[in-house]
Formats: C-alpha cells, structure tokens, sequence
C-alpha cells in the first residue's frame, strides 16, 4: 500500500463531479429565475391575477413546498441513494413547469409553482457534491454551485425579457420544464456513479435526524443561512423600486447594474475562498463576511438615495454574500456525521428555503409600514445577532488528504465503513474502478498502521 498527501489541485473526478452537479443547480435555478422578472406583469392576464395577493403567493410559495420537503428529499438521499432522489425531484419540477405553462388561472399557476417546489433537491445535490470531493477542495465545489445560482439570477435578468417577448409565459414555462428533463440526462449520464464515492447509508431516519438537530455547531450554521436569505429577500423587495426611483432605470434596464456587479462579485469570491482555505483563517475570514454584511446594510440605510453608492453596497453584498453561500454548506458537510450528511444538510436547506419565504413577507411588511429604512435596519440587527452568536462557534478541525492504493476491492461498502471505523478517519472516497481510495484525515491523530493493515489484509 502506498500513502501520498493530495496536491492543491481538483482531481478529475472531482472537477466532474462539481462541474456536473453545479450545471443541474444551474439548469433548475434559470428555469425558476426566468419568470421573475416578468411574471407580474404578466400576472394581470391570468383569471385572478389582479390580486397582487395571489401574485406574491405564486411567487412564493415555490420556496414553502422546499421549506417543507427539503428534510424528507435529504433523508431519502441518505437512505435510497443520490441519483434516485436527483432523477425523481426533477421529474416533480419538470411536471409542475408544464402545469403552470397550460394554464391562464392564477391558481393553476400557483398548483404548478407548488409543484415545482416539492422537487426539492437541494439538499441532494449539495450531500451528493460532498460524497465526491474531498474536504479542502469542498469549498470550491461549493463555490461552483453558488456561482452559478448567481450566474443563472443575472441571466435571467437579460433572458427574460426577451423570452417574455418573444414565446410568452407559457413558452418560458415550457422551457423550465424542458431544461429539468435536461437535468435529468446530466444526472444519469455525466455525474460520476455513487459507486465512485459513498455508498448510499441505510441508516438515516430518526436517530439521525435528532442528532443533526441537537448539533450546536449545525444549529448555528442553521441560523446563519436563515439570517442570510431572510436578508437577501428582504432587502429585494426594496432595491427593485430603488434603482426606478435614485437611478432612473426601467425594469428592463436593470440587468445593465445586476450583470456587471454579479459578474464582479465572482472575481472577488475566489480569492476570497482561496484565502479562507488556508489554516486558521476560516472562522476570521467568516466572521468578517458577517460582519461586513452587517456593515452593508447600514450603508444601504444610509445611501439607498445616492445610486453610484447604491451600486458599489450591491458589489459588496454579492461579493461577500456569494462567499458565504459558499462556505457554509462545505461547513455543514464538514461537521455533520458521515451517515447523516444528506439529512443535515436536508435541516440546512430546510432553513434556508425558510428564510427566503420568511424574508420576502418581513421585508415587505416592513416597507409597507414603516418605510425602505426599516427594511436595511432589520436586515442590520438580524446579520449582527448572526455575527454574536457565530463568535463562539468552534472552527472545523485540521484536515489532510492521503491517497491510498488499493488492490482488489470485494466489497467496496464494507471497506469504507472499516476505514471510517479507524481512529483520525474522518472520510474515505473510495474509487475501485481506478484502484485508489481518497482518506480525509486528522493529521496530527490518525492511526496509519491500523490503515495499512486493513488495506493489505483486503476485504
């Protein structure tokens, strides 16, 4: 048997893994981000779409129906695998796509919408990520996805328009549903085989899901996504209406501000995930993030009317919010128990999908009622209660990577669990076809010997 360290680089397989699932987040996410723009207004031809009301719930309530299934797709994942969970969330999105493209009823719209939500994958997608990378390069696959949730958004901005234009609602209905059978085919054909990572547990259920939510390092992370997107929706309910009123831009003009500033935030995220990867930054550069998200929101108070500082406070909350939308599902991945990594980042997802539907009716009470100001002033006192109560987390342990070469594998599963059994094993991907194993281990307290001596006796 041989043991070597990991280089900095991405393995292919892991470059294909990330690549591949981030194109499924970002096929799905363009299908959901296509009608935001446009859906209001074309909202007013539908049977019952004067109501504004029933407007905002078509909107939202996609994110009700992934609040409410995210954990059951996640434990699911756990149990049953992966790719099943990918394949059938995404035949649900697709359906609902085609229901709302059929129909010229509200309510019919807001059946498909709900559809569309209950495919909740996610929570897949990102455990699925986790299983086939290992946990220095984590963050990075993260990132990927992150970016293209924020690529899809700003081309959805420039798209929609366009295709409002051109094939109508019921066209760009169409072409989500269109887009998640193309999903589909990434899954099956491009996203490496479970076979090639973990297995899937069989022990995931309710032990499993008490754990992940007694963990006070997850329930912090928890918060965190929740405050988070509770901002992000919050603070949109108001800055549309901003860039109208300071920049005398139309609502079709404003991709001329989101595309750029988007764009420019990803040059700046890198480094930034580069950076925090090294020893000892992580929990400094994270709470910096928070922090200066905290800092954010006080200049939007303070400067919503002045648009040059408008848009430089957009630069820095997409630059700083894309890092931590990539940082903390890797902390989720990295702290959760092995067996249970699909359900925890099911309660994750579960919070976040929360946070978004929450922060849309927050943010729109508080503008209604009490003016844009109180909008940022919220967001402000809930980033800064985030930051207190992040002070105390405990940073995730030292890691390293070893390679392991194998011989023979018989019974891949039963290695692993061997493996994870050892003391200072924290991971094991296991890739038989290629005959090699990749361990994450704690480097100062994992037990070699006790490695080399199950690898050489084989299993």
């Amino acid at each position: 048997m041989q043991f070597s360290p990991q280089s900095s680089r991405m393995s292919p397989l892991e470059l294909r893994a990330s690549l591949s699932l981030a194109s499924i987040f970002a096929l799905r996410m363009l299908g959901l981000f296509l009608i935001l723009p446009v859906f209001a207004i074309h909202a007013t031809h539908l049977k019952g779409g004067d109501s504004q009301t029933l407007v905002g719930v078509a909107l939202g309530t996609y994110g009700l129906t992934q609040a409410m299934l995210q954990l059951p797709f996640g434990m699911a994942s756990d149990r049953w695998g992966r790719k099943p969970v990918l394949v059938f969330g995404l035949i649900l999105f697709a359906i609902g796509s085609f229901v709302a493209a059929a129909t010229d009823d509200i309510w019919i719209t807001i059946l498909g919408r709900s559809i569309q939500g209950a495919g909740a994958i996610s929570s897949a997608v990102v455990a699925f990520t986790a299983d086939l990378t290992r946990e220095e390069h984590r963050t990075k696959a993260m990132a990927l996805i992150g970016a293209s949730i924020g690529l899809m958004f700003a081309l959805s901005l420039v798209a929609a328009p366009l295709l409002y234009q051109s094939v109508g609602m019921t066209g760009i209905f169409s072409l989500t549903g269109v887009l998640a059978l193309l999903a589909i085919w990434v899954v099956t054909m491009v996203v490496p085989p479970e076979s090639a990572a973990v297995s899937p547990s069989k022990e995931g259920g309710a032990g499993d899901l008490w754990k992940v939510l007694c963990d006070p390092e997850l329930a912090r992370l928890n918060l965190g996504i929740f405050a988070l997107h509770m901002v992000l929706m919050a603070i949109f309910v108001v800055i549309p209406v901003a860039l109208v009123r300071v920049g005398g831009l139309d609502v079709q003009a404003h991709w001329k501000v989101y595309l750029p500033v988007v764009l420019a935030s990803f040059v700046v995220m890198m480094p930034m995930i580069m950076f925090m990867g090294k020893k000892g930054r992580l929990k400094p550069v994270y709470l910096a993030c928070i922090w200066t998200m905290a800092a954010i929101q006080l200049g939007l108070w303070l400067g919503i009317d002045h648009f040059a500082l408008l848009v430089a406070l957009l630069f820095g909350f997409f630059a700083v919010f894309n890092v931590l939308e990539a940082t903390l599902p890797s902390l989720v991945s990295r702290i959760a128990p092995p067996a249970a990594k699909g359900t925890a980042i099911g309660v994750y997802n579960t919070t976040q999908a929360l946070g978004l539907f929450v922060g849309g009716v927050a943010g729109g009470w508080l503008a209604q009622n009490y003016g844009e100001g109180a909008v940022f002033v919220f967001g402000f006192v809930l980033t800064a209660l985030w930051g207190m109560g992040a002070l105390s987390m405990k940073a995730p342990p030292t890691v390293a990577s070893r390679t392991v070469t194998l011989s023979s594998v018989v019974d891949p599963a039963a290695l692993r669990a061997r493996l994870l059994a050892i003391r200072g094993v924290r991971e094991a991907i296991l890739v038989p076809e290629r005959g090699v194993a990749y361990l994450t281990v704690n480097p100062d307290a994992w037990d070699e010997q006790a490695v080399n001596n199950l690898i050489n006796g084989g299993i």
